[in-house]
């Protein structure tokens, strides 16, 4: 039982090794639109692009998933911000998702005003998205689908498990 469980540790950390260097070997352009990129496709598709074996089959297989057009169709400013890093006012709710990717809940009236609402620290979503380890959440309050505002703020872990266990199932 040990040796199976071992042995699934070291595979799991193994195939995480070969992802990323996967994204090192990528030229330094390459790597940043990955990173953009990456939040809005789906795990099997980013290791499909990684396999890929140039540039040029890597920007093909983004277009023929639709990922390119995506991010194509967002305002040069929006494209400019998620390539930066950086969330600010008035960025559409489509370059959020290419930012942050989705959010953990969203509370409000769809194309009204929402609260999206993600999980960890605002400087770490960019690398990771949410995550479930981390008492801090970040509250994006946007406004006819543009942000208008956010803030991190602390919470309790225990009270707030049973409702994010409750949201992720519905």
């Amino acid at each position: 039982m040990y040796r199976l469980l071992g042995l699934i540790m070291i595979l799991t950390v193994a195939s995480g090794c070969a992802y990323q260097q996967a994204v090192n070997n990528l030229e330094p352009d390459e790597q940043n639109a990955f990173r953009a990129y990456r939040k809005v496709i789906k795990s099997s598709q980013a290791r499909a692009y990684l396999s890929k074996p140039g540039p040029a089959e890597r920007s093909a297989y983004l277009r023929e998933i639709g990922a390119q057009q995506r991010f194509d169709a967002l305002t040069e400013q929006d494209r400019e911000s998620v390539l930066n890093g950086y969330i600010r006012k008035g960025m559409s709710a489509a370059a959020l998702r290419f930012l942050w990717g989705p959010p953990l809940d969203i509370e409000g009236p769809s194309g009204q005003w929402e609260y999206w609402v993600y999980r960890g620290q605002y400087r770490d979503l960019l690398d990771r998205g949410n995550t479930y380890i981390d008492n801090t959440r970040v509250r994006v309050h946007l406004v006819e689908g543009q942000v208008e505002w956010w803030f991190e703020d602390e919470f309790d872990v225990h009270e707030d498990a049973g409702d994010l266990d409750h949201k992720r199932r519905h």
